[in-house]
């Protein structure tokens, strides 16, 4: 098993606020891994310190056997790590297009980006049929479905998924998991995060509970899904 992302003892402050306190934990090439907790608990900002985006006062970030940790974002994307942002960050005013474009922007020829825009829109097909109008006039769920394409036209190693199910009817939830669970069955890397428990748990293959900044449980994601304390914590159970 080749481990394709490390994270060994990181901790990250807020001021005199500690948002993450010693997390280690591993995400090996091909896997989908979950990290799930209450609101605050400082999912997002573990993502963030991977992604280069928040800078950790402790610890080591180690991607594709190279130690990224003072490296700045734009050299971790052009690594392979990509991000989902919380709340999908598209670009309102340019087109459908355009924000995937801008996505592709690592890739080396224009064959490459049409290939790449070939497969999104193959994932996505209704951001085929909307791709000249701008992002602002897409629905909830087409801003998320165009926020993961624009992170996967890039070809990454790696795709970080950060609340993609924030704010989404019921039905665009199952959608949304649907695609992930199909990329993962295509080969591609994930770390998902996600207060949505249950569906994260569905489609990982191995899960970390974050409280309060620290982890708490780990294991394969079924056996965390049949945990007592996490069916009564986050399951409703």
């Amino acid at each position: 098993m080749t481990v394709l992302l490390e994270v060994h003892n990181l901790e990250v402050t807020y001021g005199e606020f500690a948002a993450v306190r010693g997390v280690s934990f591993e995400v090996p090439q091909g896997d989908l891994v979950t990290i799930i907790g209450a609101n605050g608990a400082g999912k997002s900002t573990t993502l963030r310190a991977i992604m280069g985006l928040q800078r950790p006062r402790a610890g080591r970030i180690v991607f594709g056997g190279a130690d990224v940790t003072a490296e700045p974002a734009h050299r971790r994307a052009r690594r392979g790590i990509s991000l989902v942002p919380e709340g999908r960050r598209i670009l309102p005013d340019l087109t459908v297009e355009e924000n995937l474009r801008l996505g592709a922007y690592a890739l080396k020829s224009a064959g490459e980006v049409a290939a790449a825009l070939d497969e999104a829109y193959a994932l996505f097909p209704r951001l085929r049929e909307r791709a000249g109008q701008r992002g602002k006039t897409l629905s909830g769920g087409e801003q998320q479905m165009l926020s993961i394409a624009r992170s996967l036209v890039g070809r990454p190693q790696l795709l970080l998924l950060d609340e993609v199910s924030l704010g989404l009817m019921p039905t665009l939830v199952e959608q949304t998991f649907e695609t992930i669970r199909d990329l993962h069955r295509q080969g591609t890397t994930i770390l998902l995060v996600e207060q949505n428990a249950r569906m994260a748990l569905s489609v990982a293959v191995h899960g970390y509970v974050l409280e309060t900044g620290s982890i708490t449980l780990r294991g394969p994601a079924a056996d965390l899904a049949a945990d007592p304390k996490v069916k009564k914590a986050y399951l409703g159970g």
